[in-house]
């Protein structure tokens, strides 16, 4: 699965690392994703999402009541 966030799009940028003598070097910027079960519809799904989406609620987090009732975590 792609390092991408799923709800912008936000994805590694690619430049170079300057050092004191300036040499240049390859390197990559990642986004701040987290791997976070969201609301999807009725279903619940696992989607890496940056935290810039998650603090302005772009994407609806899903709770522990929001999975549909099975035999594994029905009441008792």
């Amino acid at each position: 699965m792609a390092k991408v966030c799923y709800s912008c799009g936000k994805h590694p940028n690619f430049g170079n690392a300057r050092s004191h003598s300036l040499r240049a070097t390859r390197r990559r910027w990642n986004p701040n994703l987290q791997k976070i079960r969201i609301q999807e519809g009725t279903n619940t799904k696992r989607a890496y999402v940056c935290t810039s989406c998650l603090k302005a609620f772009k994407v609806q987090k899903a709770t522990p009541n929001s999975r549909p009732a099975t035999a594994e975590n029905a009441p008792v």
